[in-house]
């Protein structure tokens, strides 16, 4: 799941686009905080282009020095979130590719055809690929389907027609927002609707003329100023040119309308608005739905034990006041929330996880003292959280603990861009409620059920029959999957982790902090086992060419690396094409 934006003022002397694309970063800060970055076009084409690893104060310094670095009357922002992929700075975006006509792109989703466009792109387009990033495949068919033009500058037509041509070789899901060198913006959506996208609009502050903003989220359009909010529809792309109204097509006939059920539950902001459908009211139908569902699951006597309904911060706080309204039972925060360490289930390695719940929550004792609790929380992934959640619970002095989540059992993989965990780590994979409750220690357990959560959500839809993504429950996803995708998927996962998990072994060595496991991965370096785990290597290199990352600590603190150097890829690389934050890195440190 990553953020994506997109602006374009009216005036094309206004240098001023960074700046709101900066402020709007902040907004969106919450689906992505492993990569951000902005590109940006002024007069004459020129593009400037900051990128790097890290939130965005960060990337673009806590006062936004950087931000006076991107002169341009449009531009496009990109939040990471890492999906796949790995997470080295030249996986942050927006890419930038310079034929034909210079292309700067922003990608929100997961492509599942992957390894087919990549040989395509190599073996008939002749297209260098340099990361594992599919958004870094997208451009480049996109590029590739717009240089069949054989123009040197293009209009709607074409942009429309490659695009068309793109979405027939692509597969998944997507939202994203792209800049043409002197040209203008595009936006469009993959034809399920999947992965959300808005447009609004703001007269111009300079001059006549009206701005135009796209998002993942109504939020940033709301905050920034811009009205008139609307949804680019499944299938759907818009072109819009400096000083002039969007131009809409549908670049590919919509197959179904189906927005990733997770955005409500989950990764959205409650003051945002998706496809017609608000996600603080979607919140609130779930904590009635699941309050109902709590009543046929206990018996009375269990219900009438319940003294105090508690979430769990932040997202569930308005479903478990609607749990407790419904209950007729106290509510009360009983949590206290360190808003300064983020989401736990995308930290690489179990021990990471674990640890930072506890410096994420901090429970008040005299909230459980001798109480029977019932705890909601928005979902239950790894059981990480819950289980060390339950633990906090117990040791503050609660007698009993009752477990509710507002979604589903989370059985299945996410494969449109939100990298929850491989199927042999999700907790529900092969466990059943009762199960679940005991491995993370809980004296029950309730899940919302799929037709509840779903109804949530359609109820308050604009369409009738609206239909939702859910495969992460059940298993039947809205596109069709490709023959081997999730071996592929499990493998690229577990690359991806090799490096963090490697410098969190390396780091918990350095301060003395270290488990077995850790001291084992900082000497022998990590790989991936057939689950897609990433463990201690075993000491003998690959004999089928998977890389084996060793580093060691020296005495003095210093880092090396053993082994022979084609075992030891760089630890990090910097994009090729334009200037980004890794290169100033060490000015911004030192």
């Amino acid at each position: 799941m990553c953020g994506i934006l997109a602006l374009i003022h009216a005036n094309g002397t206004e240098t001023s686009a960074a700046s709101e694309l900066h402020e709007a970063l902040y907004l969106l800060q919450h689906r992505g905080q492993d990569a951000c970055g902005i590109a940006t076009c002024a007069s004459g084409g020129k593009i400037y282009q900051c990128k790097g690893n890290g939130m965005a104060a960060k990337v673009f310094r806590d006062d936004g020095a950087r931000v006076s670095d991107l002169p341009g009357y449009m531009g496009i922002g990109h939040l990471r979130y890492p999906t796949a992929g790995s997470s080295a700075n030249a996986e942050a975006q927006p890419f930038y590719v310079n034929s034909p006509v210079g292309i700067c792109f922003a990608h929100n989703g997961n492509l599942i055809n992957a390894a087919e466009l990549k040989q395509f792109l190599d073996l008939e387009a002749h297209r260098h690929i340099n990361t594992e990033s599919d958004s870094e495949l997208m451009v480049n068919i996109f590029a590739n389907e717009l240089n069949e033009t054989g123009k040197a500058r293009v209009n709607d037509k074409d942009i429309f027609a490659a695009l068309s041509r793109m979405y027939t070789r692509c597969v998944g899901g997507w939202a994203c927002t792209a800049m043409l060198a002197g040209f203008g913006l595009i936006g469009f959506r993959d034809s399920y609707g999947i992965r959300p996208l808005v447009l609004g609009s703001r007269p111009s502050d300079n001059g006549p003329g009206t701005d135009w903003m796209m998002a993942s989220e109504s939020v940033a359009l709301d905050q920034c100023g811009f009205t008139n909010v609307i949804d680019v529809l499944p299938g759907q792309a818009v072109i819009i040119q400096k000083g002039a109204a969007p131009v809409f097509k549908q670049v590919q006939e919509p197959v179904r309308y189906a927005p990733d059920i997770f955005e409500y539950v989950y990764f959205a902001r409650p003051d945002t608005v998706i496809d017609g459908i608000s996600v603080q009211e979607s919140r609130e139908r779930m904590g009635y739905k699941l309050a109902d569902t709590i009543q046929r699951r206990l018996d009375p006597a269990e219900l009438a034990d319940i003294d105090v309904v508690i979430p769990i911060p932040e997202t569930s706080n308005t479903s478990a006041a609607c749990v407790a309204e419904r209950l007729k039972k106290p509510y009360c925060q009983g949590f206290v929330k360190n808003r300064y360490v983020f989401r736990t289930f995308i930290m690489p390695g179990q021990k990471a996880r674990e640890k930072s719940v506890r410096r994420k929550l901090n429970p008040m004792k005299v909230k459980f003292q001798g109480k029977n609790v019932l705890l909601v929380d928005d979902s239950i992934v790894r059981g990480t959280t819950s289980r060390e959640i339950v633990n906090m619970a117990r040791e503050a002095g609660a007698r009993k603990v009752y477990f509710a989540s507002c979604a589903p059992r989370i059985t299945h993989a996410h494969i449109y861009g939100i990298d929850l965990a491989s199927p042999s780590e999700l907790i529900a994979h092969h466990r059943d409620e009762e199960s679940i409750a005991k491995h993370i220690g809980a004296t029950k357990v309730i899940y919302q059920t799929l037709d509840d959560l779903k109804a949530a959500c359609a109820e308050l839809s604009p369409r009738p029959n609206q239909e939702f993504e859910v495969g992460v429950f059940c298993g039947s996803y809205v596109t069709p999957v490709e023959p081997g995708y999730f071996e592929h998927l499990e493998k690229l996962r577990g690359e991806t982790k090799k490096l963090k998990v490697m410098e969190t072994a390396r780091e918990a060595v350095a301060n003395g902090s270290a488990g077995e496991e850790e001291i084992r991965m900082a000497t022998n370096g990590v790989e991936v086992n057939e689950d897609g785990q990433v463990v201690a290597a075993s000491g003998n290199n690959s004999s089928d060419g998977e890389t084996v990352i060793r580093e060691v600590i020296t005495k003095n603190g210093k880092r090396g690396r053993e082994g022979e150097e084609k075992s030891s890829p760089p630890r990090d690389r910097m994009d090729i094409s334009l200037h980004n934050f890794g290169d100033y890195a060490q000015d911004i440190h030192s």
